[in-house]
């Protein structure tokens, strides 16, 4: 084979190496962390795959899993660099606007002044 013959034949030819980390939290204070090596510029697909996260817990690509790289959401097919962190993002049980509002409720029967607006002042010693 003559020099420049694997890159035409479609192999790759110096693959550089990454080393990126898959991140799942099932519940809140847990997280289930996996480090990999991968062929640099391979897909956050690819690394969910390899790291075995989705069949671990029950997950499937491609029904409304949302995934990002370092709080940044990203499609399945981004390519990752050296360092990555993958996150597979738990869906909502609640809407986070109707959870304040239940905290709220519930709160506010504890306390006088739980949600009213101090004035100017108030609370504050007076000199006199």
């Amino acid at each position: 084979m003559a020099p420049g013959d694997a890159a035409e034949a479609g192999t790759a030819v110096n693959v550089r190496s990454i080393r990126v980390q898959v991140a799942y939290s099932p519940a809140p204070e847990r997280v289930d962390l996996v480090s990999l090596s991968l062929n640099e510029g391979a897909p956050v697909a690819e690394a969910l795959a390899a790291s075995g996260l989705l069949e671990r817990h029950g997950l499937m690509l491609g029904e409304g899993l949302v995934c990002g790289v370092w709080a940044k959401i990203r499609p399945l097919d981004h390519p990752l660099r050296e360092g990555d962190r993958i996150e597979v993002y738990r869906p909502l049980k609640v809407d986070p606007k109707e959870a304040r509002r239940q905290r709220y409720r519930k709160d506010s029967g504890k306390s006088g002044t739980k949600g009213r607006a101090q004035t100017a002042g108030e609370g504050k010693p007076t000199s006199g």
